[in-house]
């Protein structure tokens, strides 16, 4: 979500030391016949299994223009399924058939069946216009602290003002908060773990951002713990986004069964990145690219990610009290048009912001 830094170098060290591991390991449990368990990683050949039934995935990073974040989004008062359903309808128009949504647990918290019955209708609502869904459970982006209850209005001209970490600092102050992440967790899971309308379970998103670092590695690994206890139908993945989180990484690639990852960087970076993530012979999908700013666009990077047959999840769909029309590094204090749009691709009315990117789009999707 904040600006990714070239992972090439890093992941191009820790394939050699991952791919000697798994040798390792593969001649042990060969020497000693160890059982495979059904909740541990799936299989390079379960994985692309998995993927070979799938069509190419494409979509955007889904946060309704009414919501400023995930509070917003799904708390009883503030659920906007009209919206919803509306904005949707503009993604499948032009071919989109994948939303990667963020969940709180603090919306679970405060009214566990009424959040989860707004998941429903959520999913309903996504495959009436056939776009599964990737679901993202904990995130270490922007503001530390939050509260359930009507959410703060947007700043006026700056980049997700109002978006919430999760659990952000409330794990480091809190003794009691890891029980009930494990059991919101497991709670979810369990509630759609057969659902085939939920594509993937992104079970962290940048772990270790806002300076946490190696901070971030227990919820990290409990979490992977939690939903292979469960067993979801739905691969699990945590995408890699960070070359200078080494530990964070390495657990990262190693406990995903479809390698996910982010990248907002030109057509040359992103290739390097493609290429070395491939030595890891799992499905890739780029959960995160598409910032106009630094010349990741619509027209460099999703012919290459269709090419390459990698999902291509951008950025924002409509603009809205999000804000992320605004660069991260560049706040506009008055609130007025700026000169570039960072992200999205549609305004509040449904016309898209770049007539040429929606054809462009509409063109590789195979809807015109």
């Amino acid at each position: 979500m904040l600006k990714t830094k070239s992972i090439l170098l890093y992941l191009g060290l820790i394939t050699i030391g991952f791919l000697y591991s798994c040798k390792q390991e593969a001649k042990k449990n060969q020497k000693h016949k160890k059982p495979i368990a059904i909740n541990e990683r799936w299989s390079e050949e379960k994985a692309n299994a998995w993927a070979e039934k799938k069509p190419w995935l494409r979509g955007a990073n889904f946060n309704p223009s009414t919501a400023i974040n995930q509070l917003e989004f799904w708390q009883e008062e503030s659920f906007d399924p009209e919206t919803i359903d509306r904005e949707l309808s503009w993604a499948a128009d032009i071919g989109l058939n994948c939303m990667r949504v963020y969940l709180h647990h603090v919306a679970w918290e405060v009214d566990k069946q009424g959040f989860k019955e707004r998941v429903k209708t959520y999913l309903t609502i996504a495959d009436k216009h056939n776009i599964t869904t990737i679901f993202v459970i904990f995130d270490d982006c922007w503001n530390p602290t939050y509260e359930a209850g009507k959410q703060p209005e947007p700043k006026p001209g700056i980049h997700n003002s109002g978006w919430v970490r999760d659990p952000g600092d409330l794990l480091f102050t809190s003794k009691d908060l890891m029980p009930i992440l494990e059991t919101y967790t497991k709670d979810i899971l369990t509630s759609f773990k057969d659902d085939k309308r939920v594509l993937l379970w992104d079970l962290y998103n940048e772990p270790g951002n806002s300076g946490y670092k190696n901070k971030s590695l227990p919820l990290l690994k409990n979490v992977f713990e939690w939903a292979r206890a469960v067993n979801p139908l739905q691969p699990l993945s945590v995408g890699v986004w960070n070359l200078d989180l080494p530990d964070l990484n390495t657990f990262q690639v190693k406990h995903s069964d479809v390698i996910t990852y982010h990248n907002y960087n030109d057509e040359i970076s992103h290739q390097d990145v493609i290429d070395s993530l491939k030595q890891y012979n799992r499905p890739l999908i780029c959960t995160e690219y598409m910032a106009r700013k630094h010349n990741s666009l619509f027209s460099n990077i999703m012919p290459i990610l269709k090419k390459e047959n990698i999902g291509a999840i951008s950025w924002g769909l409509v603009e809205g009290k999000s804000n992320t029309k605004y660069a991260w590094d560049k706040p506009i204090p008055d609130g007025s048009e700026p000169e570039l749009w960072f992200h999205e691709i549609f305004r509040t009315d449904g016309t898209p912001y770049k007539q040429e990117e929606v054809d462009l789009i509409m063109e590789l999707t195979g809807v015109k």
